[in-house]
């Protein structure tokens, strides 16, 4: 099948599943997601190729992007010190409960063992953004613990990858070097070539000329965090931030650069983005795996909701927020396949295992928006 129909098939399925989904009161992103796993595995009609997963990759970059443009940095800042420490538990969490699964009761070996407590490690924040614009939360003190400590998670997650896949193994004090030189980066970018930059572009007066100055802001600083060995996705958020709070550079109105952004990036990228999250799970055989495919998404979402649980009640956030903390960490998406490929292509994956992982993936990324729902509608009904 051409690569043209195939696009063609993942948006208007897409823009149909979230017709239903709408129809039906649950989240728009899980209905897409219930259609991706249709169209792709169930079906057969999407297949991974490196042009729709380069497309899928500037979908979760947009996104990302997005989300900084419209985070408060006020609350991330007040929060960071919860955000820390629910991104280090929640990590520290899934390495030792599903390497001890993989070496109790898998009998892999300790670098297979942490490599899978790895996997479950990551967390996608993408989907729980999804979520959380949906239903209009964004500038709450939860949404900010969240991003803050998905933020630092990924950099983790990262930094953990590097120390364990194969001949990656090098000094910790080096691989910490890129993230410092990206962050000692950002005040020059911001302070002073940005302003000039963008002050070229109200000179011009051309069409759409914010716009485009925003999508070159976006992917410069994600090629950045990428040439630095950090997530580009990263990179896209903190130029979202960057130009979240300088919205004075723009000649026309930041609120309409914001509403082009987002509606390209929901029109086109992140339809398909959420299609590749689907795409590579292979149904064959997983019948008989149910039982443990149970225990590793149970595990999952364990694994995340208690420790961010604890660490938000320790700074003494109510117990439905906390909750919402905790299960908006529950969604591996992308960042968890991502690992999972190069534990797969690497021999610390077995392939008979990999389409359970995958499987336990997208269920993780399918629940959470669904329990961030109920969560939501419980604190609407307790307040």
């Amino acid at each position: 099948m051409s690569l043209l129909l195939q696009v063609l098939i993942i948006l208007s399925s897409l823009f149909l599943a979230s017709l239903l989904a709408q129809r039906l009161g649950i989240p728009v992103v899980v209905g897409q997601l219930l259609m991706a796993l249709i169209i792709g595995p169930v079906l057969g009609l999407i297949k991974e190729g490196e042009v729709l997963d380069f497309l899928a990759e500037i979908g979760v970059i947009f996104l990302m992007f997005l989300a900084g443009f419209e985070a408060n940095l006020t609350l991330l800042k007040k929060y960071i010190r919860p955000s820390i420490l629910v991104a280090i538990l929640g990590v520290i969490f899934p390495v030792i409960i599903f390497s001890g699964y993989g070496a109790g009761l898998l009998g892999l070996n300790a670098q297979k063992s942490l490599f899978l407590g790895l996997i479950f490690a990551a967390t996608s924040v993408s989907i729980t953004i999804e979520v959380l614009q949906e239903y209009k939360k964004m500038h709450t003190r939860f949404a900010a613990i969240i991003l803050g400590a998905a933020i630092l998670d990924d950099i983790l997650a990262v930094l953990s990858l590097s120390l364990l896949s194969p001949g990656n193994q090098i000094n910790l004090y080096q691989q910490m070097l890129g993230p410092l030189l990206f962050v000692a980066l950002l005040y020059p970018l911001a302070t002073y070539l940005l302003p000039l930059i963008f002050k070229l572009g109200q000179n011009k007066q051309f069409f759409a000329g914010d716009l485009t100055l925003s999508l070159i802001t976006c992917l410069a600083l994600a090629a950045l965090a990428q040439t630095l060995g950090m997530s580009d996705v990263l990179g896209a958020f903190f130029a979202g931030l960057i130009l979240g709070q300088k919205r004075d550079l723009f000649y026309s109105d930041a609120h309409l650069v914001e509403s082009q952004m987002a509606s390209m990036a929901q029109s086109f990228f992140i339809p398909i983005f959420l299609s590749s999250i689907a795409t590579p799970l292979i149904f064959a055989g997983l019948g008989q795996k149910i039982m443990a495919i149970l225990i590793l998404t149970g595990l999952a979402l364990v694994s995340k909701i208690l420790p961010a649980y604890v660490a938000a009640r320790s700074f003494r956030i109510t117990r439905v927020e906390s909750l919402i903390i905790g299960t908006g960490m529950v969604s591996r998406g992308e960042m968890a396949l991502i690992i999972a490929k190069i534990g797969l292509t690497n021999g610390l994956l077995a392939a008979s295992f990999y389409s359970q992982v995958v499987l336990v993936i997208i269920a993780t990324t399918i629940l959470a928006p669904l329990m961030l729902r109920l969560l939501f509608k419980f604190s609407r009904a307790g307040a």
